[in-house]
């Protein structure tokens, strides 16, 4: 990304006369949250909280910064600056082409890291260097100055370079497809892990449901996230995505969390199938669509963190520190400047009637960090909550120390809400500790309040942070469980053991509640009857002799297939992609012995936002998320073993999970 990035509820009582009594209206019931603590899902690390800095912002390094930086909770901060990072040369701190403020170096940048108590994402310079610039960067950084950078990206959207027809991003190599990028990064891996084999290596992916995702460009052998993670995934130690979800209101902006586990859950799949081994992923950039400098943008902060924390993305970094003025308008009843910076750059609009306020003001995502640092810290597991409105997000976490922390946000821009919060496998003390962040609010309030209930202001933040009522004693955790044998209604679990002597429960996640499956004093576990076609997160819990039960283990995650036996088989192809739709060829099969005379095929759509926008060869019907294509006159009848072909136009505002199930006249196929 380059530095400008175009790219109360109030009762009201009626005045009554002496003929009519005076009614009062009714209560609106409370919200309910509920938190349990024995679905576990994610653990912080230490890397979590981020922001990108820019060699443009004459602010980088700066006390003042740090010292903000600090008191946010920022853990990780990211540097030369999105775009820039392919035009920057470190040795000389310049960009040709591009602007660089004076005293903007590494070392600046690292003297402020320092300060905050923070680390490094340095991003090594891809579209105009070299391997040997880079290994040498890294040689100076943790060999001669001993900084300790652990984290390193090869270059930054290096996909903008052209080769998918837009083109904002440097790249000086001839071949810009992404077996270019691949084998060079490749290259630059192997230079730089040679200087010092602890750091580790991060290669730039598409994000799923963001442009180019899914588009396969002439001349490659797939995807870019496919043909990247072939050739220099098992070289490399993370991946790198970034996200700008847009939004042209809070309630658009805000709802495009809701993405955020499909989003991951695709990125893994891709990894696990294409590099071979676990990667990591890092969200190096991230801002909102909407309300950039008031209190949308802190809520969509907040809920961005936390969600993507607890889908396990080790580090997130907000662009930017400093970056500007941009479209100036009101939002939330104050102004909002149109700034992607975390902090006032003290800039003018062109014609200079509107100004921001002094340099380095908070802008309100920057309190949205703060509040998630204040939710979340290294080393504690996010745990799953939810409620039962849903203008009120929720969040949760438990600490090594017994502690349990809540992150609440009201999105209802006029209304208060009363929540009423209930726990499961956790007794909290009567009071908690409270953290609140209201619209408008210039800094973050802390007090004490009810640990089961809380009003949530209008366009709010609400942190609890909770202490156990009781003894903290537990059993040790369970590690994280693994999948295998997955088919279509059985999968086989297996984990390291806790300790000697104890009894695993083994919980399926449903929501907020954990169903149980079984248990056993043993580290493995089959599970039966499962639905076909289906995600399930899985954990493992620990019971000792004296029924004292432990913290949730990892979560696991795993999707069964379909039947290997089956009347009918289909296999679905993304035949061709442009980023926000694509063509599904569909083959159905009669794997049966006797014809099929007049066939209707159904299967529905993943996610909220998967549409049907035209097919051919049947005819196509969507209602809600269900979508049914019927046989034309000349496919009706399929003879065992012959094979007709349907194909449609999928249109996608998200990450594109195809369709897992198909019933063929309300029979179950074997999906191929």
């Amino acid at each position: 990304m380059r530095k400008s990035r175009t790219a109360l509820l109030a009762f009201t009582l009626a005045a009554a006369t002496l003929a009519v009594p005076t009614q009062t209206a009714a209560a609106e019931p409370a919200v309910t949250v509920t938190v349990n603590a024995r679905a576990g899902l994610e653990t912080v690390g230490d890397a979590a909280i981020g922001v990108n800095h820019a060699v443009w912002d004459s602010q980088l390094g700066t006390n003042a910064v740090a010292d903000l930086m600090k008191d946010a909770g920022v853990q990780t901060m990211r540097y030369p600056g999105g775009s820039y990072s392919d035009i920057y040369h470190w040795k000389d701190n310049t960009a040709p082409g591009g602007y660089v403020a004076p005293d903007t170096d590494f070392d600046h940048f690292m003297a402020g890291v320092q300060r905050a108590g923070a680390q490094a994402m340095v991003i090594a310079n891809y579209g105009t260097g070299t391997p040997q610039e880079a290994a040498d960067w890294v040689r100076y950084a943790n060999v001669e100055k001993n900084y300790g950078v652990k984290y390193w990206e090869i270059g930054n959207e290096l996909y903008g370079n052209g080769h998918y027809g837009a083109n904002w991003e440097a790249d000086d190599h001839a071949d810009k497809s992404p077996a270019g990028y691949a084998t060079v990064a490749k290259q630059y891996a192997e230079a730089m892990k040679a200087v010092d084999p602890t750091i580790k290596i991060g290669i730039v992916l598409t994000t799923p449901g963001n442009w180019p995702d899914g588009i396969v460009a002439g001349g490659d052998a797939g995807t870019w996230n496919q043909v990247v993670l072939s050739i220099a995934g098992p070289s490399v130690d993370f991946a790198i995505l970034h996200w700008y979800p847009g939004g042209s209101s809070s309630a658009e902006a805000l709802s495009k969390t809701a993405q955020v586990t499909d989003a991951v859950w695709l990125a893994r799949q891709q990894i696990n199938r294409y590099a071979g081994k676990n990667l990591g992923i890092a969200l190096t950039e991230i801002n909102t669509g909407y309300g950039q400098n008031t209190q949308p943008g802190a809520l969509f902060a907040a809920d961005a963190y936390a969600s993507l924390l607890a889908a396990g993305v080790f580090n997130i970094d907000w662009w930017n520190v400093h970056n500007g003025i941009g479209t100036v308008s009101t939002v939330a009843g104050h102004t909002d400047y149109g700034d992607f910076g975390l902090l006032s750059s003290a800039s003018c609009n062109a014609d200079g009637t509107v100004c921001e306020p002094p340099l380095n003001t908070p802008f309100a995502p920057y309190f949205g960090l703060a509040m998630t640092s204040r939710f979340v810290k290294a080393g504690d597991q996010l745990i799953r909550a939810g409620t039962s409105d849903p203008a009120i997000r929720a969040h949760a976490a438990r600490r090594a120390n017994g502690d349990l922390a809540v992150l609440l946000a009201n999105t209802d821009e006029a209304a208060s809400k009363q929540v009423s919060l209930s726990y499961a496998g956790y007794s909290p003390a009567a009071t908690a500790q409270v953290h609140t962040f209201g619209n408008g609010d210039t800094a973050i309030t802390t007090g004490s309040g009810s640990a089961t209930s809380v009003t949530l202001a209008p366009n709010s933040l609400t942190t609890l942070v909770l202490r156990p009522a009781g003894s903290t004693a537990r059993p040790a955790t369970p590690g994280r469980p693994a999948a295998s044998g997955v088919a279509a209604t059985t999968a086989t679990l297996t984990w390291p053991a806790a300790a000697a002597g104890l009894k695993y429960e083994i919980h399926r996640q449903l929501g907020t509640i954990s169903e149980q499956w079984g248990e056993t004093t043993g580290t493995t576990f089959t599970v039966h009857n499962l639905a076909p076609g289906t995600r399930y997160t899985a954990n493992i819990v620990a019971r000792d002799g004296s029924g004292r039960v432990s913290w949730a283990s990892p979560p696991v995650t795993f999707q069964t297939g379909t039947p290997t036996a089956a009347p009918c088989a289909v296999t679905l192809t993304d035949a061709s992609n442009w980023g926000n739709g694509y063509v599904g060829s569909i083959d159905i099969t009669n794997t049966g012995t006797n014809p099929v005379d007049t066939w209707t095929l159904a299967f529905s759509w993943p996610t909220a936002w998967q549409q049907l926008g035209s097919g051919w060869n049947g005819t196509w019907t969507q209602t809600g998320s269900a979508v049914t294509v019927s046989n034309a006159d000349f496919n009706k009848v399929i003879a065992p073993g012959a094979t007709v072909n349907v194909g449609y136009v999928g249109n996608y505002q998200g990450p594109n999970v195809l369709p897992p199930l198909f019933k063929l006249n309300g029979n179950l196929c074997t999906t191929r």
